[in-house]
């Protein structure tokens, strides 16, 4: 179940990356900030699932 998680995180940290870098090449402003409000949501998602992995029951809001 571990290894399932660590690449369930490795995925969504990679996701966020590609979004983070299709955001600074986007030409439409209002994209660009859908992009990055994107990125930043599989962020913290991946940093609650990895707190609740190391068993930290409490997810941060």
């Amino acid at each position: 179940m571990a290894d399932e998680i660590g690449n369930r995180l490795h995925q969504m940290r990679e996701k966020a990356d590609q979004l983070s870098k299709a955001a600074e090449h986007a030409s439409d402003d209002k994209e660009s900030r859908r992009l990055k409000e994107k990125a930043a949501r599989l962020r913290d998602q991946s940093e609650q699932l990895s707190s609740m992995a190391a068993g930290d029951v409490y997810p941060s809001e």
